[in-house]
């Protein structure tokens, strides 16, 4: 889909480079400035997030390596960098000199804090920004402090899709215009925007200032369970006629305590009934009675059990590309399912990229 389109990365770590890896898995011939004589090979063993990119090494504080890189961001529909704001500008690539040399340049920076902002310099990870953003609040049992979630809502989710979605806004619009922009993808502002359909659902009344009060966060009937094997079970059936699944198959449907879903006050009864219930028997038990039901119920799988289910073995969702799990290319077009490119070695298209500068 993103073929003809070119985008030059500058080394960095996480959100960055997966945003980065996304594009590159929708076709876009994505350059790598890897740090010269740093970090040893990159290979798909070593950094997945690499894959289907081509790598350059370069030092910026040479002289023609940098003039090297100018070059390389002349000739490209946008950028990714992930320092602190004012690096790139003391290596010389900051926006203006590169928007001198590429008008049309859409130059994407990645940041925890933003380009702005009393936090802006100072260092910060993935549980700080959605710690702030308010997107942490609600990642609690009730009366327990915020658990700490897996990157994908802060660095993935707030982070580097909306620095793609940023990317590709800004060169639709150069495209349109010959006007390149300045793409501030801020974890803090993506995490914080990603918390709207939870605040319109709290303005309707349906999520609660208090946590372990709202219908996403405190009912028995939405929550994981642990099973007697210590596998777990995913339960959210929110819907009337999907709680009354889920009430027949665990043969609860004639027990009077749990004829009432939306009472607050009887959650935290029915919940340790269910949590005793579910101890009892493994998770495969409740696998084979919940599968194939609208119950809305599901295992909680780790990646490599996820690879074997069925219908992730299905939809070709999980892929060992050279011996590494990884996930397939989303979102997919027509149907169709990519097997993921291979990440290069560091420097490996260094003179086939050298070349293409001469030309």
């Amino acid at each position: 889909m993103l073929n003809g389109i070119r985008i030059i990365e500058i080394e960095g770590l996480g959100p960055g480079p997966f945003a980065a890896m996304t594009l590159a898995d929708l076709g876009a011939d994505v350059i790598t400035i890897h740090r010269k004589g740093k970090g040893g090979p990159v290979t798909a063993e070593a950094s997945v997030l690499d894959r289907g990119k081509r790598s350059i090494a370069l030092d910026l504080k040479d002289p023609d390596d940098l003039q090297t890189a100018r070059r390389l961001i002349a000739g490209a529909d946008a950028l990714i960098e992930g320092f602190r704001p004012g690096v790139m500008e003391r290596l010389g690539l900051g926006p203006e000199p590169c928007h001198a040399d590429n008008p049309a340049l859409v130059y994407g920076r990645m940041t925890g804090w933003g380009q702005t902002g009393p936090r802006a310099q100072t260092a910060g990870h993935d549980l700080n920004y959605i710690a702030q953003s308010g997107a942490l609040y609600y990642a609690s049992e009730p009366g327990q402090p915020p658990v700490t979630p897996a990157t994908l809502v802060g660095d993935i989710g707030g982070g580097a899709l909306y620095l793609v979605v940023g990317l590709l806004a800004g060169i639709l619009n150069a495209r349109a215009t010959g006007r390149g922009t300045v793409v501030d993808a801020a974890i803090v502002d993506g995490s914080a925007h990603m918390m709207t359909l939870l605040m319109a659902i709290r303005q309707a009344g349906g999520l609660s200032p208090a946590r372990g009060q709202s219908l996403l966060d405190g009912p028995h009937w939405s929550r994981s369970y642990a099973c007697a094997d210590d596998g777990f079970i995913s339960v959210q059936c929110l819907e009337p006629q999907f709680y009354a699944e889920f009430l027949r198959l665990m043969g609860l449907s004639d027990d009077p305590d749990f004829q009432h879903q939306m009472d607050k006050s009887r959650w935290p009864e029915l919940t340790a009934r269910l949590s005793a219930i579910f101890s009892a028997e493994p998770r495969i038990h409740w696998d084979t009675l919940f599968t194939g039901s609208d119950a809305c119920v599901a295992v909680v799988l780790s990646p490599e059990e996820s690879a074997h289910s069925p219908h992730m073995i299905e939809r070709h969702t999980w892929q060992s590309p050279g011996g590494v799990l990884q996930a397939a290319p989303a979102p997919r077009f027509d149907g169709d399912v990519h097997t993921p490119r291979p990440a290069p070695n560091r420097g490996e298209h260094s003179a086939e990229i050298l070349a293409d500068l001469k030309d």
